[in-house]
């Protein structure tokens, strides 16, 4: 019997009595694993050998999972802390519990989050109790990490599995293990000789120009045997829904604009007619910087047109905040909360000098906020930024080009809700209907700019602007349900590998 050299040192490798993995074989003949795997489908379609398929679940610590092997789960080290200090008889500072337990950064959260879900107790108005029934010895998930560190993962439960999975504190992956075993008639072919033929793989432009592509034997090709699988770079859903965005805001006239991820204070929200003692200029909701604190110079003569409308309005009957306004704090620098500050800086000519209408910008940036994380929200996000200058523009002319351009992804189930920002009047918020939940999700913000805002900065004529969330925009695409499987470190490597944005 003559078969292709492959299939014949697969065959004198395989025994009739124990089965041997294709990895084994692929090392004792010193040929690539898939080259061996091919081989042996081709031998069992000949009857020669049968394969026998095993699934293996493999499971591996993560790198933070092995601080946990010595340093124990935060949620045990702050029970155990509250013990010590008496929150097992009375409710303690919180403070003063994850100071006794030596909890710092990222650790405090993942114990905060984890803690009353396991029931060691409750924590509330920053004071903590602990429950005195409760045996941290026996905690499932701490058990589960020691007996993978000890190679006992096969007596876990695949309950535990997945919660350390969903923290990720492992990695766990399927793989199908085949082994080989000679027939009754593979074993005759050996012994009555088994030859190898010299085949080619493949035509090549040589065999072709020689003529000898009609003397040779060609390999035969299963086509039905599994091939590795091959995982290839692909571009990110967001990316795909980014140029997509880009190329239909620029279909729409719109040009776009870029600007500085780190800015002054004054840019990203003194401009924008926010006053100096709002909520969300607190030290909770930015990003401040340390290094440096603030930026050398702004215009003078534009902070003083700010400053002035912050102090007493503008025209007539304006009022102004009649609240503080600090230059240094105009001047601190921080992670831009939203990508307004783009605006502010092309609408004053700062950026690209003096714009007259009609104008249309864009922009698809980052912004940052101390938001809490949920299936909508991240601390940083992408934003669709937009605005038109132009004269004699109403609330009409905003809904007609949200109409347009959502049209343009399919999306005609929109909702507008009246809102109240500083620097818009007319505001409101723009709803959009998800395809799988039915549930109208929040998918931007939007108004007319004031005269406040607008008249410091130079305009004079009216300016519609609005923010937009891409990943939003993407759940109402594709589905999606949770963005932390897109981007963040919960991010779903399959979706990605798998997902398409379809328009």
């Amino acid at each position: 019997m003559k078969l292709p050299q492959a299939q014949v040192a697969v065959l004198n490798a395989a025994s009739a009595d124990e089965e041997q993995t294709t990895e084994r074989i692929a090392e004792e003949i010193d040929m690539d694993p898939a080259a061996v795997t091919r081989a042996a489908f081709e031998l069992e379609d000949e009857g020669l050998v049968e394969i026998v398929e095993r699934t293996s679940n493999e499971v591996e610590l993560t790198e933070e999972a092995e601080t946990y092997l010595d340093e124990r789960l935060p949620e045990l080290r702050l029970y155990e802390a509250a013990v010590s200090i008496g929150a097992d008889d009375e409710s303690v500072q919180l403070g003063q519990v994850i100071g006794e337990a030596g909890l710092e950064g990222e650790a405090v959260d993942i114990a905060l989050s984890n803690y009353a879900r396991k029931g060691y107790g409750t924590i509330d108005s920053g004071e903590i109790e602990a429950n005195p029934d409760a045996d941290p010895d026996d905690d499932g998930e701490a058990a589960a990490l020691d007996a993978i560190d000890e190679g006992n993962v096969a007596y876990q439960s695949d309950l535990a599995l997945e919660d350390l999975e969903k923290r990720g504190l492992v990695d766990r992956s399927a793989t199908t293990v085949r082994s080989i075993l000679l027939t009754d008639e593979g074993v005759t072919a050996l012994m009555e000789g088994v030859e190898a033929a010299e085949t080619v793989g493949q035509v090549t432009s040589d065999l072709i120009t020689s003529g000898e592509w009609d003397d040779v034997e060609f390999a035969e090709y299963n086509v039905e045997a599994d091939a590795e699988d091959l995982t290839p770079g692909k571009t990110h859903v967001l990316r795909q829904m980014s140029e997509r965005v880009k190329d239909v805001l620029v279909g729409m006239g719109f040009q776009e604009m870029q600007g500085p991820t780190v800015d002054a204070d004054f840019w990203i929200n003194d401009c924008l007619f926010m006053p100096q003692d709002h909520p969300a200029r607190n030290h909770w909701d930015r990003f401040a910087l340390d290094n440096p604190e603030q930026i050398d110079e702004l215009p003078e003569d534009l902070v003083d047109a700010v400053e002035s409308a912050h102090r007493e309005g503008v025209g007539a009957d304006g009022e102004g905040y009649h609240s503080p306004w600090d230059l240094d704090f105009a001047k601190a620098l921080a992670l831009r909360g939203h990508t307004t500050s783009l605006t502010a800086r092309h609408l004053s000519g700062e950026a690209m000098g003096e714009l007259e209408p009609p104008k249309r910008f864009f922009s698809i940036e980052k912004a940052y906020r101390n938001d809490t994380l949920d299936a909508t929200h991240l601390l940083e996000f992408f934003q669709i930024e937009g605005w038109v200058m132009a004269e004699d523009l109403s609330v009409r002319d905003l809904m007609g080009t949200f109409t347009e351009f959502y049209e343009q992804f399919g999306i005609t189930d929109i909702e507008f809700k009246p809102h109240y920002n500083p620097y818009t009047e007319p505001s409101f918020e723009l709803f959009g209907r998800h395809p799988e939940t039915g549930e109208m999700i929040e998918i931007g913000n939007s108004g007319i700019f004031r005269p406040e805002m607008l008249e410091p900065l130079g305009v004079d004529c009216d300016v519609m602007a609005w923010g937009l969330a891409l990943e939003r925009l993407m759940m109402l695409v594709t589905g999606a349900e949770d963005i932390r499987d897109v981007h963040g470190t919960l991010l779903d490597i399959d979706y990605l590998r798998s997902e398409e944005a379809i328009y």
